[in-house]
């Protein structure tokens, strides 16, 4: 007796990604309101802390130059979400940038 196991292919995400003066944001989502992951990354290659935040989420990463925050959950937004991220350096915020999910 053979065991059969079947499997449901994953669910494809979409990305969006965005550019601000000094850090772009990428994120994968599903839908409109399931986002997988958030990354951030200085648009000069230097180090600083990068921060994500969309939600009730808040994420941070400090002394980088590129940070994959995974999300994985289910926020509502009306009408549309606001997936951001952030970056300071010297204790200062520089900037925070946002990618708008349809």
């Amino acid at each position: 007796m053979g065991l059969l196991l079947v499997t449901a292919a994953p669910a494809s995400a979409e990305v969006k990604s965005t550019c601000g003066t000094y850090i772009c944001v990428a994120t994968a989502y599903q839908g409109r309101d399931y986002v997988q992951d958030v990354t951030v990354t200085t648009r000069d290659g230097l180090p600083g802390t990068l921060r994500a935040f969309v939600g009730d989420y808040r994420g941070s990463k400090a002394n980088v130059s590129r940070w994959r925050f995974v999300v994985n959950r289910e926020i509502r937004a009306y009408p549309r979400l606001a997936v951001c991220g952030g970056l300071d350096r010297g204790g200062r915020g520089i900037e925070n940038h946002c990618v708008i999910i349809p």
